[in-house]
């Protein structure tokens, strides 16, 4: 079973629009509700593979109701930890150009008693996990090493884990040696501190993720795929060339089918592969919307893997 966390989660509210401009009117094509949250996003395309998971959250006020409800509509096991204030909402404009606007709440004030039960849900649930997706940001006030602390207990418990954040809680993170850490490219600059613009950049900020503590790096590079590293092999990850209709959430997937790859068996290279066809196949899709395995399949066989020497 794959266990994913998601300690900031959210109402999305995602719009298409024919096109997004500056002082002038644009219409509305098309709008979606959904619950969110990169573990929540996660769990939805571990479910849609066929794959067994588990989604663990924090949920309160009104807008945690509405979350709960959206959820329970998804099919796969959620166990919400019930928090005082209300969890955030999330806003995304896309245009039919696939411009798109993000506009996110901070989120919810979480207590220390509440992050503990956060704490031992997580706990809970591994003890039948393989694999424990560790996934988006912190509310604020939360220590950024609350997920360092969740790492280190999964690793004392055999699990294997998956870090997919930003800022601080990656930096505190990654030195908690996790077996994977996902960052997208703007995530690597400001987490090493560079503009990472050639490959060559790619492949060294790969190195220097695996020095400061990930047994394995996977980054994400959007359109242009990934590069990867692990156990002294470096890969770079070529997705076949698409019309993208709307990217939000493709780093989700390619992070959802890597952990669900390799709690299948695939070697590293190979549930990289299969990361970068779902976020490809996703990238397809208007709105936020998810891959299934049959349509992540078929980009899978024009994904191009080259170890990079």
């Amino acid at each position: 079973m794959i266990v994913t966390l998601t300690l900031n989660p959210a109402i999305d509210h995602n719009v298409l629009t024919d096109r997004l401009v500056f002082d002038d009117r644009g219409y509305i094509l098309s709008t979606q509700e959904s619950a969110g949250g990169r573990g929540i996003n996660a769990s939805r395309v571990i479910h849609s593979f066929k794959g067994e998971t588990l989604a663990i959250a924090p949920s309160g006020g009104a807008s945690g109701r509405r979350f709960e409800s959206l959820l329970s509509c998804c099919g796969y096991p959620f166990r919400p930890v019930p928090i005082q204030h209300e969890i955030r909402t999330n806003l995304t404009i896309t245009d039919e150009r696939g411009l798109t606007v993000k506009l996110n709440q901070r989120g919810a004030l979480m207590t220390e008693e509440e992050l503990k039960q956060v704490e031992e849900a997580v706990m809970e649930a591994l003890a039948g996990a393989q694999w424990f997706m560790i996934c988006g940001s912190v509310p604020p006030g939360v220590e950024p090493g609350f997920y360092s602390k969740l790492i280190q207990k999964a690793n004392e418990v055999g699990v294997r884990t998956l870090l997919d954040t930003d800022g601080d809680p990656l930096y505190e993170g990654v030195t908690a040696k996790p077996s994977v850490v996902t960052p997208n490219q703007q995530e690597a600059e400001r987490l090493l501190g560079t503009a990472l613009l050639t490959r060559n950049h790619f492949f060294d900020a790969a190195r220097r993720l695996l020095g400061m503590g990930s047994k394995a790096v996977v980054l994400s590079l959007g359109s242009r795929g990934a590069v990867a590293a692990a156990d002294g092999k470096m890969f770079e990850v070529i997705p076949p060339r698409i019309d993208v209709v709307c990217p939000i959430g493709a780093g989700d997937a390619l992070a959802a089918a890597l952990t669900w790859a390799m709690a299948n068996g695939s070697d590293f290279a190979d549930a990289v592969r299969w990361g970068v066809a779902a976020g490809t196949a996703s990238a397809r899709l208007p709105g936020l919307n998810f891959a299934s395995l049959e349509q992540a399949r078929r980009d899978y066989t024009q994904v191009e893997v080259l170890e990079v020497s």
